[in-house]
């Protein structure tokens, strides 16, 4: 694997804490004209709409998914916990708790999504992935420790629970990893969108002037449809510890955001979180996991080059152009580079022997 193919992933996370981490105080303003469940309804609509546009012109028209009949459960209930549960979790826990305690306990997701993906997904991860995912997190509290208030312990719970939902989530989203990146985020979109709506207008919310309506579309389109589409990309490449502790610098591009744009001051615990993440950042992006390994047969749909993972016929005419996506059968393999827990490198480690040591990998079917 080469290092233009190990970077694109994680340009994509990066990308993916970036757009988030603009959407929130861009989006901050038009709580003067809607309430908070209103306001997250519009902006997974405006995530869903923008997608699906998106798609429609992309593909000109409806296209394949790219998920196999196994990947609808997979999904279905990653947005369960993802668009349905964590939002309501979330808005139950910010009735009763206080939005500075509410911000800390979100890094939470982080922390959840990583401990999940090496626990029960046996995704690997050495010290050095362990100790840069403590520092992104670190810095991450830090930026909303200072302002911290404190609230009901059981609206804490709640916002936990919300945390524990979306890193099953992005648990689930990487076993479909490989579909269709737009497809995945437009549907999220779609029912966090009216999940969330459900929920304003119940607790007497009512939509804001066009102006504002208009604004919330589009930084959810951005903040969180975009933004998804390229979290799901990275997933694929990165598998789920890994792409949660680059998104977990969204804070620290809002805050730098909030810095720069609209003069907020900037603490010294803000440098001081600026430091610890990109220590963070750095190990991760200095990784190198390398040893032998086999891979098993294996046939999916996903977009791809024909590299040394992809070196198949087509039983359709080719015109020769890459990347491209259609069902491919992978022969087994068996061979030694750097990689990531991609949708090809999904496998458990003998951690009591060397690296050099072969390991098989157990493919997702």
């Amino acid at each position: 694997m080469n290092t233009h193919r190990l970077f694109r992933p994680t340009l994509a996370a990066l990308g993916a804490a970036a757009l988030f981490g603009l959407s929130t105080p861009l989006a901050k303003p038009l709580l003067q004209h809607a309430p908070a469940p209103l306001l997250a309804g519009l902006l997974y609509l405006g995530s869903g709409l923008g997608l699906t546009v998106a798609r429609l012109v992309r593909d000109r028209g409806l296209r394949p998914t790219g998920l196999a009949a196994g990947d609808w459960p997979w999904l279905l209930a990653a947005i369960g916990f993802g668009g349905v549960l964590g939002p309501l979790l979330l808005m139950l826990g910010l009735g009763h708790t206080g939005a500075a305690t509410a911000s800390l306990l979100l890094n939470l997701e982080a922390v959840l999504t990583a401990v999940l993906a090496w626990v029960v997904f046996r995704e690997n991860a050495d010290r050095r992935i362990v100790l840069g995912m403590a520092l992104i997190v670190a810095g991450g509290v830090l930026l909303s420790w200072s302002a911290r208030r404190e609230g009901a312990a059981w609206g804490a719970l709640a916002i936990a629970g919300a945390c524990l939902a979306w890193a099953i989530d992005n648990n689930l989203t990487r076993k479909v990893s490989a579909g269709d990146a737009v497809f995945i985020a437009a549907g999220k979109g779609w029912i966090a969108g009216v999940v969330n709506l459900s929920i304003g207008w119940a607790l007497g919310g009512r939509l804001p002037a066009s102006g504002a309506v208009a604004a919330a579309l589009l930084i959810g389109f951005l903040g969180y449809g975009v933004s998804l589409v390229l979290f799901v990309v990275a997933l694929r490449g990165l598998g789920s510890a890994r792409t949660g502790a680059y998104f977990s610098t969204a804070p620290f591009i809002g805050s730098a955001v909030a810095i720069l744009l609209f003069g907020e001051p900037a603490p010294a615990v803000f440098w001081i979180a600026a430091g610890l993440m990109a220590a963070g950042v750095w190990l991760h992006l200095t990784e190198r996991h390398e040893h032998w390994h086999r891979h098993e047969a294996l046939a999916h749909a996903h977009r791809h080059v024909h590299d040394a993972h992809h070196q198949h016929e087509h039983d359709f005419d080719w015109d020769g152009a890459e990347p491209h996506t259609h069902p491919h059968r992978h022969d087994p393999l068996a061979h030694s580079h750097a990689h990531y827990p991609d949708i090809h490198h999904r496998h458990d480690h003998d951690h009591d022997h060397d690296h050099d040591h072969d390991h098989d990998h157990d493919h997702d079917r």
